[in-house]
């Protein structure tokens, strides 16, 4: 879903995503109407010992003031959530690049998540850390204002409530979760950081289900959200990781097909299905017959587009197509991200007149394939 950038702060980009638009409304709406505020004013005198008259917070117009005030504030806390996790990674150099509230909270994206334990334990915990801090201020200023202002007190109330839940919440070590981060780098003090990965990742998996099922149970439709982003955020991150571990060390040049072989922008379509028949190859680089430069690539799917009556008449040159090209010595696993995106999963390895090597998801499969057999002990 489409977000859009409101404000910069310490020049990262805060972002408020269409989810977020939609849902205000319904949130000023939820804390606005029926028994919300008496339930909340009841918890607040509890907490706090100070008296809220409910005839004024609950005349005319207030309810939806309150609303409003409550949902908007509820969104800068999570805001300045994020901007402490920011606040920290900054310390230690990484870069933000941006702040995204959503339907479901907020997130700072990094540039780098940090494989050092204590530096991720700290940027993790410091989201926690500032709500509670955020909390605290708020109960502070139910405590010094005076009965003239009923309205904003009740809502400074609400928010240091409600700052305590969300610090709390966040530390359940629900992976991706702050708590599930802190669990990570934790474990991950006496154990490599793919098997503190894993480990932090099904625990964030077991909580998704229990949301869940929870969830369903009680007709919240935000639980079963929550639960579907813990488990696609906790299984992909594991699949990352592992994936980051292997291709640890490896550049393109150690993953790619060398030297493939090529074929004439001349050739025909009809001659291009016969070679791939006798080579068992699906993908050849079209190098250019006047100038002798590589001028894209032609696959299998490409032919496929070819009516069989026009294959004589057709030359591979008309059909090339050119596909990004990467330097033998980038790092293999930052590659993996670019190739993905690319139409026909292809890079070319090299420039227009020396390339080196072909580089498609196959090539690796099969590198991952023999590093989990060399660090299985099998070879």
């Amino acid at each position: 879903m489409r977000s859009y950038t409101v404000t910069k702060i310490w020049g990262i980009p805060i972002r408020i995503n269409i989810s977020l638009v939609v849902f205000l409304p319904i949130l000023a709406w939820l804390i606005g109407s029926g028994g919300q505020i008496e339930f909340y004013a009841g918890v607040l005198e509890g907490l706090t010992d100070v008296a809220f008259d409910l005839d004024v917070l609950t005349a005319g117009n207030t309810p939806w003031a309150i609303g409003i005030a409550a949902a908007v504030g509820l969104f800068v806390s999570v805001t300045l959530h994020e901007l402490g996790h920011s606040w920290v990674a900054i310390r230690y150099g990484l870069s933000i690049e941006s702040i995204t509230l959503w339907i479901l909270g907020g997130m700072a994206a990094l540039s780098e998540m940090p494989r050092e334990w204590n530096r991720e334990f700290w940027i993790a915990i410091a989201g926690p850390v500032t709500s509670v801090a955020v909390g605290a201020v708020c109960y502070v200023g139910v405590l010094a204002l005076g009965p003239s202002l009923p309205v904003v007190r009740f809502v400074l109330g609400w928010l240091a409530l409600t700052n305590g839940i969300l610090a709390a919440f966040n530390l359940l070590p629900a992976f991706p979760m702050d708590g599930g981060r802190i669990l990570r780098a934790l474990l991950a003090r006496n154990r490599p950081y793919a098997s503190a990965t894993r480990v932090a990742g099904r625990i964030g998996v077991i909580f998704a289900i229990l949301f869940a099922v929870v969830g369903v149970l009680g007709f919240n439709v935000i639980l079963l959200l929550l639960a579907l982003f813990i488990y696609g955020a906790a299984t992909t991150e594991s699949r990352t990781v592992l994936l980051d571990e292997l291709l640890e060390g490896l550049v393109v040049g150690d993953v790619m097909t060398r030297d493939p072989p090529t074929v004439s922008s001349g050739t025909t379509v009809a001659e291009l299905v016969d070679r791939m028949m006798r080579d068992r190859k699906t993908a050849y680089p079209v190098v250019d017959d006047a100038t002798g430069d590589v001028v894209g690539v032609v696959t299998l799917e490409d032919l496929r587009g070819v009516r069989e009556v026009e294959r004589d008449a057709i030359l591979v040159g008309e059909i090339a197509r050119e596909v990004p090209r990467v330097d033998p010595g980038a790092d293999a696993f930052e590659t993996l991200a670019a190739l993905t995106g690319t139409a026909g999963n292809l890079m070319l390895v090299g420039d227009e007149r020396d390339v080196v090597g072909l580089l498609t998801q196959g090539d690796y499969a099969h590198a991952l394939s023999m590093q989990r057999e060399f660090r299985a002990g099998v070879i």
